[in-house]
């Protein structure tokens, strides 16, 4: 049975996504494979760097930890050990306050805060198909960025389900409520697109 049959028949998992090594960067999504074969531009750069130094700084020395792309988070259903997995995604930026969830590959199970940063190739996928997956998932907060816009869209989980989003925007200070100590400050976060 040739792969393209084998994908519709029973889709890939994640014992399949280790063996793929040519360099790509891929997600799988519920067993197919979405190629994310475009670099991120430079002001998705910046401003990925500067998320990812605020709260680094913020989480020195705690039990929670951030990461950045690429770094595989795999979201198993109930059903599936972590070879079968059938969906691993490579969000922009993730915080993982649960150190059982965190092995050498990445984190296996809902990370409590995801980040993704829109660019015109990636919106839809991130605004429906990504919004449904966490909240499915049990991702307590979902961010997503809009460069051009200078907004970010937070998503909470509440009941099971994301609400309408809270929309910040530059310079605002945006509460964390998986860290409640923190806000982060959207004035150095878009700081670079003001500066182009």
């Amino acid at each position: 049975m040739g792969e393209s049959a084998r994908e519709k028949l029973f889709g890939y998992t994640y014992a399949d996504y280790l063996q793929w090594d040519n360099g790509k960067r891929r997600e799988l999504i519920e067993g197919v494979i979405v190629d994310m074969t475009l670099a991120p531009c430079r002001l998705h750069q910046e401003i990925l760097m500067e998320l990812g130094r605020q709260f680094s700084n913020y989480l020195l020395g705690k039990t929670c930890k951030v990461y950045v792309a690429p770094f595989d988070v795999r979201l198993p259903r109930e059903d599936e050990s972590t070879e079968e997995t059938k969906t691993v995604v490579q969000p922009d930026l993730v915080v993982v306050c649960d150190p059982e969830k965190l092995d050498q590959r990445g984190c296996e199970g809902a990370p409590d805060l995801v980040v993704e940063i829109l660019s015109p190739s990636t919106a839809k996928h991130d605004l429906i198909v990504k919004l449904q997956l966490y909240e499915r998932a049990g991702v307590k907060e979902y961010w997503v960025v809009q460069p051009t816009d200078q907004t970010l869209m937070v998503f909470r989980l509440c009941n099971g389900e994301y609400g309408k989003p809270k929309v910040y925007a530059f310079p605002d200070h945006v509460p964390v409520d998986v860290l409640s100590e923190f806000t982060l400050d959207l004035s150095t976060v878009f700081y670079c697109v003001s500066d182009d």
